[in-house]
């Protein structure tokens, strides 16, 4: 085979556009991912130890469900060995984030430059930014190693407005949580509602991105809640949960000037679901991840069988791109399993709330 049909076959895994046919997309990507030549030190390690042979047996999206969930390996694992051999002998440094260790030590991941490029182009054309005129950006979420904040980052040199931010370390909170020490909770959140609150007195700001713990504490301050709704256009939530009577509560009482959009996922997906257009405020909120390249399956945790669609159970997330794999990975969430739009791989979900355990560690939202 020729270096250009070569060349050619890996183009299928750009991520700057969509893939035309999902079954070509994922076999392209096993092929990727489970070659000498191209797949990175972890996974061709890893496949010594699987029962199967990737390159042969995996074909369709459900074969996915056959690879163990290796995400607890990616507390540990360096992450030069996650860089897939594929992007060369010197490839580009990626950029490793890390999960916010709800579950225990975080684990890692690493995002590629290419697909920096192109989430921060989905970003762009998404609901937070298409048709909004550009505004700085205040934000309100972990900081540190965490992505939620940094990618906002790319989107103020895109957009040529400011970010502004604050220091938030989850991790130190979910720990207070765990000591049974609320008033050290309480403090930390009044630290962190300072800096928003100077912040938002002295500076402009369009839109705000932060958690729905923080979110509800502003609800607190009555100055707070008086300059978001005096300066945002648009809050934009995500990384922990809310129910729909705390988004109408939200949405109608205290914040009835700012417009409000969520999102859902996880760091092992490296990027997040989307609110369905269409819905009423009073509806639950669907999320329909962008398959192929991430699909979701909602189980029973203890046979791992689908449940009927509009009954809860546990969400699977599967990461499928050039830069990482990341599949079957048993999530800490239970969601309401929602058919698909037409032509998605998988599942849409709504309703995520977290389990109280899970790999025997209590889950502890905190802040984020």
């Amino acid at each position: 085979m020729t270096a250009t049909v070569e060349d050619q076959r890996w183009r299928i895994l750009d991520p700057s556009h969509d893939p035309d046919d999902p079954q070509t997309y994922l076999r392209t990507a096993i092929r990727w991912h489970f070659s000498a030549e191209t797949g990175s030190p972890f996974w061709l390690r890893r496949m010594q130890q699987l029962d199967f042979d990737p390159l042969t047996e995996i074909q369709t999206f459900d074969d996915l469900q056959r690879f163990p969930n290796v995400v607890d390996e990616l507390r540990t694992v360096p992450v030069e060995e996650l860089i897939p051999r594929g992007y060369g002998p010197n490839p580009p440094a990626p950029r490793v984030f890390e999960s916010g260790g709800t579950t225990g030590a975080p684990k890692r991941a690493i995002l590629m430059p290419d697909w920096i490029a192109t989430a921060v182009n989905r970003m762009l054309n998404g609901p937070q930014f298409a048709g909004r005129p550009p505004a700085n950006i205040l934000v309100l979420t972990p900081s540190g190693p965490h992505k939620i904040g940094c990618m906002y980052d790319y989107i103020a040199e895109r957009q040529n407005t400011i970010k502004f931010s604050i220091d938030m370390d989850p991790r130190w909170v979910k720990k207070l949580v765990a000591l049974n020490q609320p008033e050290q909770v309480e403090a930390y959140l009044e630290h962190i509602l300072d800096q928003a609150e100077h912040i938002l007195a002295t500076q402009q700001i369009g839109l705000l991105v932060t958690t729905p713990p923080v979110l509800r504490a502003c609800t607190r301050r009555p100055r707070l809640v008086e300059l978001i709704n005096a300066k945002a256009q648009l809050i934009f939530w995500g990384g922990a949960h809310m129910t729909v009577d705390e988004r109408f509560m939200l949405r109608h009482e205290y914040f009835p000037n700012v417009h409000m959009i969520s999102r859902y996922g996880s760091l092992m997906i490296l990027e997040s679901a989307t609110e369905r257009p269409g819905l009423s405020p009073d509806e639950d909120i669907v999320y329909d991840p962008r398959s192929p390249v991430v699909t979701f399956n909602v189980v029973n945790p203890a046979n791992r069988r689908p449940v009927e669609y509009g009954e809860r159970g546990q969400i699977v997330m599967h990461h499928v791109s050039k830069g990482m794999f990341l599949p079957n990975n048993l999530e800490r969430d239970t969601v309401i399993r929602v058919p698909g739009l037409p032509g998605q791989i998988g599942d849409s979900v709504s309703s995520p709330a977290p389990v109280d355990t899970f790999g025997g560690e209590k889950v502890i939202e905190g802040v984020y």
